[in-house]
């Protein structure tokens, strides 16, 4: 992968982790600053995998949402959840 692919792959990267988030069902805990690093780590890592296979764009970035999708489910459940408990009832 080129210099620009891989600017290109952190930028898009970051579109790609909410791709990749609401591909995974359920709520996900993680934060946007999570959220943008897994679509960041998504891009690279599926970036550089599909561009040993291929150069079309659309494939690449279909296994980078792939990948990025993968990691959002091996994460969520690690994740903790920050959002505090609701009230007792009166």
């Amino acid at each position: 992968m080129e210099i620009s692919g891989f600017i290109s792959a952190i930028v898009v990267g970051l579109i790609i982790g909410i791709l990749g988030r609401l591909m995974v069902s359920g709520r996900q805990p993680a934060g946007c600053i999570v959220t943008m690093i897994v679509g960041i780590v998504g891009a690279l890592i599926g970036g550089w995998i599909a561009s040993m296979f291929t150069n079309n764009f659309w494939i690449i970035l279909l296994v980078q949402i792939v990948v990025a999708a993968i990691i959002t489910a091996l994460i969520s459940p690690r994740v903790k959840d920050s959002t505090p408990p609701p009230p007792p009832p009166m």
